[in-house]
């Protein structure tokens, strides 16, 4: 047996309420869904689920950042991820300027607030090229 396995009793698997039903019926068609009001929601929008964001000076490399309103953008930039609405975008900015870019192709659904950081990360090790 696995860590996490459990063994199910014949009375379990026969009234269908044992992990051997796993959310399906008898007949092999999924179960209705429980009602359960709230399940899944974060009570304060700006809550874990709210909007959050990460940010690093890099250097890219040579090429520097593709962006969708400027085109490609070079020198010490300013990368941030955002996570906001289930969607995580990254922008970058000249550091220290008002104005932000988005890098082009780099927004995508994100399923679990808790992944913004290993996303920021994965985008700093990508774009970040300091010795080129």
């Amino acid at each position: 047996m696995h860590s996490g396995e459990r063994i199910v009793t014949a009375a379990e698997e026969s009234a269908g309420t044992g992990p051997a039903a796993a959310g399906m019926t008898a007949d092999g068609t999924a179960e209705a869904p429980a009602a359960a009001p709230g399940a899944g929601m974060v009570a304060d929008a700006g809550g874990a689920a709210g909007p959050q964001s990460r940010t690093t000076d890099i250097v890219p490399g040579p090429g520097g950042v593709m962006t969708d309103e400027v085109g490609v953008v070079t020198g010490d930039l300013t990368l941030r991820t955002e996570y906001a609405d289930g969607k995580v975008t990254l922008r970058v900015q000249y550091k220290d300027a008002d104005e932000w870019y988005v890098v082009t192709g780099a927004s995508v659904a994100l399923a679990d607030p808790a992944g913004l950081d290993a996303v920021h990360g994965v985008a700093v090790g990508l774009l970040n090229r300091p010795e080129g």
